[in-house]
C-alpha cells in the first residue's frame, strides 16, 4: 500500500482534499447536537433528574443570572433601578430571550439580599447554552455592562455568558501546533520535513473533528469530546509522522532511492504506528467498562479521531513523501550526500552515552528515578473528585465576579442549590426535617407541578465543599428515609458527587481491563512475560506520579492563577477516566518504539546489555524529540478556556514528560539491565499457543527488498577481503563492521597481521561495510551480496574520513 500511495500521490492528496471539504460542507449543513448526558443509571440524582424533565419540561432553554452590587445605599434606590430596569426590559426585548424575571417585580424580593446591597435577575434563552447565538449573549453582556456606573457593580453569570470569555476557537490548537513546528524544525533542520507531521496531523485531526461534529445527531456526544480529540489526535498524528519521517530520511542518508526508503519507513516504523494506534484505542475502549454515556461519546470522538490520524499517517504521508522526493533531507544535508555518499547510521553522541551510563550504574539510576517519581506522586493521597463551576475561573473573568457577588450576598450554597424532588405532594414532615437538617441555609418548596414537587434546598457551604458532600449523605440517608417520603436528591451537585462515587467504585475493575489488554499485546508481540510486567508496573507509576502533579496544581493551587486557569478546587470526576485511558495508550506508544528496537538486537545477537544499550542509544533520541512535541501541544490547551481541556492537558504534559524523560530513558532500561535474560523469558508451552504478531519485519528482509532480491531460506554467506592503507600495506587491527542499510550491526570483527577480513552475511542483499582503524580514519561502502562470497577490499588513508567507497 506505501508503495502504491507513493506512485498515485496525487490520486491520494485529492481523496483527502475531497474527504475534508465533503465532511465540512456535510457538517456545516448538519450543524452540531452535543448533549452532556452526565446522569448515571440506577442513581439517586438520575431519578431526580428524570423527575425534574416530568415536572417542567417547558424549561429547555439555558438560564443565566445578572448580579449587581452597590457600594452604598440600596439596590432599591431610584437611582439604580433607573438604570437596571430598562437594560432588563431591552434584554427581555431581544430575539431568542424567553424570560427575564425582575427582582424588582411584585415576587422578586428574594433576588435581593438581606442588606440590599445585592440583586439579581434570571435571563432564560428559548436554547440550550451550545445553541444561543454568540452575538445575541455578546448583546446581553453589553446591553447589562452598560448600566454601571460608579458604585454600581454589574456582572453576569452562566453557561451561555461563559462562552463569550472563550478564547478564539482554535488558539489552543494553533499555539500547539506552532511550538511542534518549532521542536520538528530544530530535529530535522528541514522546512519541509517540519511540515509533513503537522499536514498529516491537520489532516487527521480536521476529519476527526468533523466526523466527531456528524456523530453527535446520531449519539450523545458531550460537549468536552472534540476537544479531547483533538488533543489526543493532534499529539499521537504529529508523533506518529515523525517516526515514519525519521526513518525515511535514515533510508534516504543510507543510500536508499527516496521511493524504497518510503517503502521500508512504512514497512517497519509504519507497522509500529499501526501497533501504536491499535493500542491506544483499545485503551480508550477500555473507558466503556465504566457503563457511563458520557464516556461512550468521549470514546466514540477520541478514538475516531485517533484512527484517522493513523490512516493519515499510512496513506497520506507516503504520498507527500512521494511529492517532496530527496527534498525532504535539508540542504546541508544533500549536499553531504551528493559529495560523500550513503553514511553508516551507529550511535553516537549524548543518547549514546547516557545509555553506556546506564549499563554501567543501573542500580543508582533506577533508585533516583523511583525517589523522582515517589515524591511526585505523594500529592495523589489527597486526590479529592468533584466538579469545577464559574468559581475555578480567573478572578477577572464577569463569570468569577457574578459568583462571587452571588455567594457574598445569598451564601455560598446559592450557587449550587440541591433538588428534593418527590412525586404527589412533599409530606410537611419531610419539607420540616430538611429545614432543621445539619448545613441547610434555605429550603423553599415549589408547587407540584404535573404529578412532582421539587423542594429547593441552598446549602451553607459552596458546591465544591466537602460538607456539601456531607450534606447530599445526609439528605438520602437520614432525613428523607425518616420522613417516609419517596424522594430523590437531585442537582449538578449531587450528580457530580454520584459520578465521583461510581468512578471510585469501577475504576479499579478499568484499571485492570486495561492493563490487562496491554500485557496481553506486548507479550504477543515480544515473546516475554517479563517486558509486559515492567511496562503494567510504569504505567501505575507514571499514572500516580502526573495525577500527584494533577492534584498539587488544580486541587492544591499551587500555580493556578500563573498559568491562567483560575482557582484551584476538586479534580473533575470523570478526568482519571479518560486521563489514564489516554496515558495509558501514550506509553505503550513509547514502550513499542523503545522495546521493537531492544527485541530486535536480542533476537540477532541474545546479548542483553547490548540489546538494552543499543535499543536506548538509538531510539531515545526520537522519542524524547516525540515527547516534547506532545508536551508542547497538550501543555497549550491551557489556552483552550474550559477547565477539564486545562486539568486533561496539564496532566498528559506531565505523565508524558515523566515517562518519556524518567521512565523510557532511564528507569526501564536500568532494570531491564539488572533483570538480564530474564526480561525474554517465556515458557515453551506458552510459546507455542501464542499467535505471532510482529511489530516490525526483520530488517535483513527489508534490506534484501529494498535491492529487489529475493531471501532465499536459511541460506547465509560471506564478505572477506583485506583492509589496506593508501600505499597498499596491511592494516592490522583495524574493526570492520557489517551492517543492514537501516544502520543496524550485524557483525564485526577485527582484520588479521596481513590485513584480512571474514564477515557473516544472512542473507543476499545490499549492505553497508564500515572500516576503521586508528591514525587510519573510516571508510564505509555499499556491498551487494549475491548467493556465493563476497571478495571486498578496503582501502584507508590516514586522516581521512569518507563516508563511502
Amino acid at each position: 500500500m506505501a508503495r502504491w500511495c507513493y506512485r498515485h500521490r496525487l490520486v491520494v492528496l485529492l481523496l483527502w482534499v475531497g474527504a475534508l471539504f465533503g465532511l465540512g460542507a456535510a457538517s456545516s449543513a448538519a450543524g452540531t447536537n452535543y448533549a452532556n448526558v452526565f446522569s448515571l443509571p440506577n442513581t439517586d440524582s438520575t431519578t431526580a433528574y428524570n423527575l425534574m424533565e416530568k415536572a417542567f419540561p417547558e424549561r429547555a432553554g439555558d438560564t443565566d443570572t445578572v448580579v449587581w452590587k452597590v457600594d452604598e445605599g440600596s439596590v432599591r434606590d431610584e437611582s439604580v433601578r433607573s438604570r437596571i430596569e430598562p437594560a432588563l426590559e431591552e434584554i427581555g426585548r431581544m430575539k431568542g430571550v424567553g424570560e427575564v424575571t425582575d427582582p424588582y417585580a411584585a415576587q422578586g424580593a428574594a433576588q435581593i439580599s438581606r442588606d440590599g446591597r445585592i440583586a439579581y435577575a434570571q435571563i432564560t434563552f428559548t436554547e440550550q447554552a451550545n445553541a444561543v447565538p454568540k452575538d445575541l449573549i455578546e448583546d446581553v453582556v453589553d446591553t447589562a455592562q452598560a448600566a454601571e456606573r460608579d458604585g454600581l457593580q454589574v456582572e453576569l453569570g452562566g453557561q451561555a455568558i461563559a462562552l463569550t470569555q472563550e478564547p478564539p476557537q482554535g488558539l489552543a490548537e494553533g499555539v500547539g501546533i506552532l511550538a511542534a513546528a518549532v521542536v520538528l524544525f530544530l530535529a530535522f533542520g528541514s522546512l519541509f520535513a517540519m511540515l509533513l507531521p503537522i499536514v498529516v496531523a491537520i489532516a487527521g485531526v480536521g476529519t476527526g473533528l468533523i466526523g466527531t461534529m456528524l456523530l453527535s445527531h446520531v449519539t450523545d456526544v458531550p460537549e468536552v469530546a472534540p476537544l479531547l480529540g483533538s488533543l489526543i489526535g493532534l499529539g499521537v498524528g504529529i508523533d506518529y509522522a515523525l517516526f515514519i519521517v525519521t526513518r525515511h530520511r535514515r533510508g534516504i542518508l543510507r543510500g536508499m532511492k527516496p521511493e524504497e526508503a518510503a517503502v521500508t519507513a512504512l514497512n517497519t516504523s509504519g507497522r509500529a504506528v499501526l501497533f501504536a494506534g491499535g493500542t491506544v484505542c483499545i485503551a480508550l475502549a477500555g473507558m466503556l467498562v465504566m457503563n457511563m454515556r458520557f464516556l461512550d461519546g468521549v470514546v466514540v470522538a477520541t478514538s475516531l479521531t485517533v484512527v484517522l490520524s493513523v490512516l493519515a499517517a499510512i496513506t497520506l504521508l507516503p504520498a507527500l513523501l512521494g511529492l517532496l522526493g530527496i527534498r525532504v533531507l535539508s540542504r546541508r544535508q544533500r549536499r553531504r550526500l551528493a559529495a560523500a555518499g550513503p553514511e553508516p547510521a551507529e550511535a553516537s553522541g549524548l543518547a549514546a552515552r547516557w545509555s553506556s551510563y546506564v549499563q554501567r550504574r543501573p542500580r543508582p539510576v533506577a533508585a533516583m528515578a523511583v525517589v523522582v517519581m515517589a515524591v511526585l506522586a505523594i500529592p495523589v493521597l489527597s486526590r479529592r473528585l468533584g466538579a469545577t463551576d464559574q468559581g475555578n475561573h480567573q478572578e477577572s473573568t464577569t463569570t468569577r465576579q457574578a459568583y462571587d457577588l452571588l455567594a457574598e450576598g445569598f451564601g455560598p450554597g446559592f450557587n449550587g442549590p440541591l433538588q428534593v424532588v418527590v412525586e404527589g405532594d412533599a409530606p410537611a414532615g419531610l419539607v420540616n426535617g430538611i429545614r432543621s437538617a445539619e448545613g441547610v441555609a434555605q429550603v423553599a418548596a415549589v408547587p407540584p407541578a404535573n404529578g412532582v414537587t421539587v423542594i429547593q434546598v441552598v446549602p451553607t457551604t459552596s458546591p465544591q465543599s466537602e460538607q456539601t458532600d456531607r450534606l447530599i449523605d445526609r439528605l438520602r440517608d437520614d432525613v428523607i428515609p425518616k420522613s417516609g417520603a419517596d424522594a430523590h436528591v437531585g442537582g449538578v451537585t449531587a450528580v457530580f458527587k454520584d459520578f465521583a462515587s461510581v468512578t471510585a467504585d469501577r475504576l479499579p475493575y478499568f484499571v485492570a481491563t486495561i492493563i490487562a489488554l496491554g500485557f496481553l499485546l506486548l507479550m504477543v508481540a515480544f515473546r516475554s512475560l517479563v517486558v509486559p510486567l515492567t511496562a503494567a508496573l510504569m504505567n501505575l507509576i507514571a499514572a500516580a506520579a502526573s495525577f500527584g502533579v494533577l492534584v498539587a496544581i488544580f486541587q492544591w493551587g499551587w500555580g493556578t492563577e500563573l498559568i491562567g486557569v483560575g482557582k484551584e478546587g476538586p479534580i473533575t470526576s470523570f478526568l482519571p477516566v479518560i486521563m489514564l485511558s489516554l496515558l495509558f495508550g501514550l506509553s505503550m506508544d513509547y514502550q513499542v518504539f523503545l522495546v521493537s528496537r531492544m527485541h530486535e538486537e536480542w533476537v540477532h545477537t541474545k546479548d542483553n546489555a547490548r540489546a538494552v544499550r543499543v535499543g536506548l542509544a538509538e531510539t531515545s533520541r526520537v522519542i524524547n524529540s516525540a515527547a516534547l512535541i506532545m508536551i508542547c501541544v497538550f501543555s497549550a490547551f491551557v489556552l483552550s478556556g474550559d477547565m477539564e481541556g486545562a486539568m486533561a492537558g496539564i496532566g498528559l504534559a506531565a505523565a508524558v514528560a515523566l515517562d518519556a524523560f524518567i521512565l523510557r530513558t532511564a528507569l526501564v532500561p536500568a532494570a531491564m539491565h539488572m533483570l538480564g535474560n530474564a526480561n525474554w523469558w517465556l515458557p515453551d508451552w506458552l510459546e507455542k499457543r501464542l499467535p505471532h504478531l510482529a511489530v516490525e519485519p526483520k530488517e535483513d528482509e527489508t534490506a534484501v527488498t529494498s535491492a529487489q532480491e529475493p531471501v532465499v531460506a536459511g541460506r547465509s554467506s560471506v564478505v572477506h577481503g583485506f583492509v589496506r592503507g593508501a600505499g597498499g600495506e596491511p592494516v592490522e587491527g583495524a574493526a570492520v563492521t557489517l551492517l543492514t542499510q537501516g544502520g543496524r550491526r550485524l557483525d564485526g570483527v577485527t582484520s588479521l597481521a596481513d590485513g584480512s577480513y571474514i564477515v557473516s552475511v544472512p542473507a543476499p542483499g545490499t549492505y553497508l561495510l564500515a572500516a576503521s582503524a586508528e591514525s587510519y580514519g573510516s571508510r564505509a561502502g555499499q556491498v551487494v551480496v549475491t548467493e556465493g562470497p563476497l571478495v571486498y577490499d578496503v582501502e584507508l588513508a590516514e586522516g581521512e574520513v569518507d563516508a563511502v567507497n
